[in-house]
Formats: structure tokens, C-alpha cells, sequence
């Protein structure tokens, strides 16, 4: 389980699949934390449809908690993964403590203001007065142990940047299947509900964070969690770095707050709560897209560091290749299922007539575009990879901010629905815009890389 990579000498083909599925196939496991619990509080007797608009409501802020995990996470493993590739173990670990320090210190200050600011946020995030009790106890249970969720998530990129796939994996799938587990008992047996959910998920993430902690801190690692070394430079070089996926993370936290708001209004009294339900399933399956697929991207993330360290920028252009190739491949295969088959996802969460309807057509409208997603996805993690953070974010937030116009935009002239036609708009759009912008880019950094003399270190 411990077998590691080596990133500048295996062959990119073969390294590009054992960082990749790994990794994909851990956050496609993550997305069954919050599908497992959809699922369950979906079919809670009575109470199952308005329960799920409940937690529906709370996704924005378990979206913006979990992305601090990549903007420490993801912002300190390419650097380390740099330092690898110029033989210099020395300052790779001391990003890691910086890295952990950051990590914990954020977890905690998240959850104190979360849960001082909780019933405020909540309403202004759709919640009506019939869903804010579910979303209340979901969400008090889950930033309770948020701390685990964050260590859990920003640690584990510590551990695939440095060869060790698989560990990775398992790490997250213990938590998974625990938290598969932990679900029926909390929520049935021991008849706790939306409460129950949230305490399964938070004992599986801090059975997770165990893992990871216990395994940077072994002997099997190359770069182990020390206590020392701390520096304003590295962090603020690490917060550079980790804002792009930041940016990806907590927008979204921001596009489901709008979202609700814009179905809530113009659904009404009547339909607000109907057109959220659906479409927290329809994000639900939409996660089984992104996440996956930011695995590939993340994962492969080290190969390009490490080679961009060590100055082998053939062998850079060759793994974007093969990175790009695997991505497309993925979202293709999805794409056919979301279009094909989206009801028997949707009979999971709810077999209420009206509410299949809408989401079997919401799935299928919010996946048209996942092809170009995927060069967004891949462009954008790859330039981060290699520190261009400015062009990253600028690239990120294009995306972002464009599918926020489209759902302010169309339901104006569309009502409710036109709003699940965002997405596609926006991944179209943005996909071809970036993949421009990395072709007139990438030929000019990579003759730069190698114009540099041996031995300079890079973003020192």
C-alpha cells in the first residue's frame, strides 16, 4: 500500500494512471459522504423531501469549510512536490508543518464563526421556516467536527504529491465506508435523523484525519509533519499557490447560495422547497462529475511539479497529453450515463413523481457541457501546478462568475427552471476560452523553465 511513485523516471503514461485513478477514485468515495446522507434523509419517513431541502441549504457551508482544505492543501503540495524535484527535502518539509499549522488554525476559527453565526447565514441561504429545523441540526453536528474535515481533506494532498497514491485512496475510503455504515444506525435505529446523518459523517472524517496524521508522521513517508520551521514567506507563498482551487471551491458555495435564492423567489411559497430538493439532487449527481474529475486533475498535479522542479519539461507536455486524454475519457463515459440513465440516481434520493421529473430533466440539462469542463479543469490545475496562481484564479473566477450571471439572468425570462441552463453556458463558454488562453501560454513558460540556470530554485 505504501509502494510510491517516482515521478521523474517512470513512464508518463503509466505514472499519469496510478496518481489518477487513485485519486479520482478517492473523491468519487467523498462525494458519497454527502450522497449517502441525501440519500438516507431523503427517505426518512414523513419528513424525507423537506429534510433534504434542509440539508440542501446547509451545502454552501460545507462547501466553503471543505475548500480551506485545498487552499492549504493544494497551495502546499505542488511547492513540495518542487522542492522533491530539486532534491531539496530540507525546505519540502518545512512547507508541510507551515501547511499543518495553517490547516488547524483556520479549522478552528471556521467553526467558531459558523456556529456563532449559523441561523442568520442559514435563512439568508434559502432556508425557509418549515426546512430551517433540519438545516439547523445538520449543520450545528457537522461544524462541531469540522476540524477533522479540513485536516482530513488539506493533509491527504501531502501524501499523493509524494508518490503515495494509493495511501491516499485508502484514506479516504475508510471514511467512506464508515461512514456508509454509521448512516442507517444514526439516522434509524437509533431514530436521530438529520442530526444522526451529520454525527455519522463527522466520526468517519475524524477516523480519516487518524490515518493520515499517523502515516505523515511514520516512517513510510518521505516528508514527515514536523513542529518547526515556521515562516510568513512559505505561508504566504502556500496561500498564493492554494487560491485558485480555493476560488473553485468556495465559489461554488456562493453559486448554491444563489441558486437557492433565485429557485426560492421565483418558485414562491409553493414551489421554493420543490425546486431546491431538486436541485440538491441534481448537484448530488453533478458531484459525481466534478469531483472524480478534479481527482484526475489534483492527482496528476505532482507529476507536473516535480518534473517542472527538475527541469523536464518534455516530459511535462507529454503528461498534460496524457492528462487531458484521461479527462475527456471520463467525462465522456458520464456524460452518456447523466443523458441515458440520470432517474435511476434520482430513485435513490426521492420517488415522488414530480420530483423525479424535474431532476431527471435538471441532470440532463446541467451535464451538456462536461466536455469542455474537463480541458477548464485540467488547464486550470495544471497552470496552478506549475505556480502560475494569477492566471489560474483569473480563469477560475471567469467561470464562476459567468455561471452566476447566467442564473441571476435567465430565470427572468425563463422563470424557475432557466436556471439549472447555467452551468452549460458557462462550462462551454469558459472550456474554449481556456484552452486558448493555455495554448498562447504554456510553449513561452515551459522555454522559459529551461532557459534558467541549474540549481535555481523555483518561487524560493
Amino acid at each position: 500500500m505504501s509502494k510510491t511513485n517516482n515521478l521523474g523516471t517512470d513512464p508518463i503514461g503509466r505514472l499519469v494512471l496510478r496518481l489518477a485513478i487513485p485519486s479520482m477514485l478517492a473523491q468519487f468515495v467523498n462525494v458519497l459522504y454527502g450522497i449517502v446522507d441525501r440519500m438516507y434523509i431523503g427517505n426518512i419517513p414523513e419528513i424525507g423531501d423537506l429534510a433534504l431541502a434542509g440539508v440542501g441549504v446547509c451545502g454552501p457551508i460545507v462547501t466553503l469549510v471543505s475548500s480551506f482544505s485545498f487552499l492549504i492543501g493544494i497551495g502546499g503540495a505542488p511547492l513540495i512536490a518542487m522542492r522533491l524535484g530539486e532534491g531539496n527535502k530540507k525546505n519540502a518539509e518545512e512547507i508541510l508543518a507551515n501547511c499543518f499549522l495553517l490547516l488547524t488554525v483556520m479549522a478552528v476559527t471556521l467553526s467558531v464563526i459558523f456556529l456563532s453565526l449559523k441561523q442568520p447565514i442559514l435563512m439568508t441561504f434559502g432556508a425557509s421556516g418549515d426546512s430551517f429545523p433540519y438545516a439547523d441540526e445538520y449543520i450545528t453536528v457537522y461544524l462541531i467536527g469540522a476540524i477533522f474535515a479540513i485536516l482530513s481533506v488539506g493533509l491527504n494532498q501531502f501524501i499523493t504529491c509524494q508518490g503515495f497514491s494509493t495511501v491516499a485512496m485508502f484514506s479516504v475510503l475508510i471514511g467512506a465506508v464508515l461512514n456508509i455504515v454509521l448512516d442507517p444506525v444514526f439516522i434509524f435505529l437509533f431514530g436521530m435523523g438529520v442530526r444522526g446523518a451529520a454525527l455519522a459523517t463527522l466520526l468517519s472524517q475524524m477516523v480519516s484525519f487518524l490515518f493520515v496524521f499517523a502515516f505523515l508522521r511514520g516512517k513510510r513517508t518521505h516528508i514527515r509533519i514536523t513542529f518547526q520551521g515556521y515562516s510568513w514567506k512559505i505561508m504566504r507563498r502556500v496561500l498564493l499557490f492554494g487560491f485558485s482551487p480555493f476560488i473553485i471551491n468556495a465559489s461554488d458555495s456562493v453559486i448554491i447560495i444563489v441558486l437557492n435564492t433565485v429557485l426560492q423567489r421565483y418558485g414562491g411559497p409553493q414551489m421554493g422547497d420543490h425546486y431546491i430538493t431538486c436541485a440538491t439532487i441534481v448537484l448530488s449527481c453533478f458531484q459525481l462529475i466534478t469531483m472524480p474529475l478534479a481527482g484526475i486533475t489534483g492527482g496528476t498535479q505532482p507529476i507536473l511539479s516535480f518534473n517542472y522542479g527538475a527541469k523536464n519539461t518534455a516530459r511535462i507536455r507529454e503528461a498534460f497529453k496524457k492528462i487531458l486524454m484521461l479527462c475527456v475519457a471520463f467525462v465522456s463515459v458520464m456524460l452518456l450515463i447523466s443523458q441515458l440513465v440520470p432517474q435511476l440516481f434520482v430513485g435513490i434520493f426521492s420517488q415522488d413523481p414530480d420530483v423525479m421529473e424535474l431532476s431527471v430533466w435538471g441532470i440532463r440539462v446541467f451535464t451538456l457541457a462536461v466536455i469542455p469542463m474537463a480541458f477548464q479543469y485540467e488547464l486550470v490545475d495544471g497552470l496552478t501546478a506549475l505556480g502560475i496562481a494569477k492566471v489560474a484564479i483569473t480563469l477560475s473566477l471567469n467561470r464562476k462568475i459567468m455561471f452566476m450571471l447566467f442564473t441571476v439572468v435567465l430565470p427572468i425570462f425563463l422563470g424557475a427552471t432557466g436556471a439549472f441552463y447555467a452551468e452549460p453556458l458557462a462550462d462551454a463558454i469558459c472550456g474554449v476560452v481556456t484552452t486558448v488562453v493555455f495554448l498562447l501560454l504554456i510553449g513561452r513558460l515551459l522555454r522559459a523553465r529551461d532557459a534558467m540556470p541549474d540549481g535555481q530554485a523555483l518561487y524560493s
